[in-house]
């Protein structure tokens, strides 16, 4: 366990120190399980994963994190453990930590699944005006937070209240300026039936990051690294092959 902001922060950390570290961050909801079985292809390497803040047996944020506290508490751990120019690996949610990431500290090299950068437009817009006007009435208020739990996604619905609060914070939080920043190379895998973040964000993003490409699983969805593992493994075996520990 790692301490950060008076927060337990599990961690696993196995295969070769002497390899390039490569540090697995899971998606929203998820836990270490979710990027062990990429660690695990790798023995030669440096394997660091983490339970993120409020996820898995980590303990929750005693108040709001915005996405920067997030990706401090990670550079805070690296240092603890003295992994310097990670290979950083990340699905969705801890893709845009990796990111933000990237684009602060000096990183080796990104590969990125299913990883928002932007805000979305809300098609649930009028419906959360109109649900603000709606629980100002007198006796709404608590009918107002049934409504809530139901309009919300099944993230914000299974949080607990400081995580829905802080997953309200990573949805609205645009990271488009700083990914313009990332010089690292970047591979960014896609599911083209992905739902949660569309194909075209995967596009888009690789506009912005200068030595990337974009490589699209057919019939895919959010979870394409793990529906393909094997074509993700051997990917990521490509990308790192010959890179050496610094």
């Amino acid at each position: 366990m790692f301490e950060y902001k008076n927060i337990k922060i599990n961690y696993i950390r196995y295969g070769n120190k002497k390899g390039v570290p490569l540090v697995l961050l899971h998606g929203w909801g998820q836990n270490i399980q979710m990027m062990k079985m990429i660690g695990d292809k790798f023995p030669q390497n440096d394997i660091l994963i983490i339970d993120f803040p409020g996820h898995g047996k980590s303990e929750e944020p005693k108040g709001l994190w915005t996405l920067n506290d997030f990706v401090e508490m990670l550079h805070s751990l690296l240092e603890n453990l003295n992994i310097k120019k990670p290979v950083l690996i990340g699905h969705s949610f801890g893709g845009k930590i990796s990111l933000i990431y990237a684009s602060k500290y000096e990183t080796k090299k990104l590969i990125l699944f299913g990883s928002p950068f932007k805000v979305k437009k809300n098609p649930n817009s009028l419906k959360v005006k109109l649900l603000k006007k709606v629980k100002n009435l007198p006796g709404m208020k608590k009918l107002s937070e049934i409504a809530k739990k139901h309009m919300g996604s099944e993230d914000y619905r299974n949080a607990s209240p400081i995580m829905r609060e802080i997953l309200v914070e990573h949805v609205n939080t645009d990271i488009t300026e700083l990914v313009k920043t990332i010089k690292c190379p970047t591979i960014i895998i896609w599911g083209d039936q992905d739902a949660a973040v569309p194909l075209e964000d995967a596009y888009e993003l690789s506009t912005y990051i200068k030595d990337s490409a974009v490589i699209v699983y057919d019939g895919c969805t959010h979870y394409a690294y793990l529906e393909r593992l094997g074509q993700t493994i051997s990917i990521i075996e490509s990308f790192i092959k010959g890179d050496k520990h610094e």
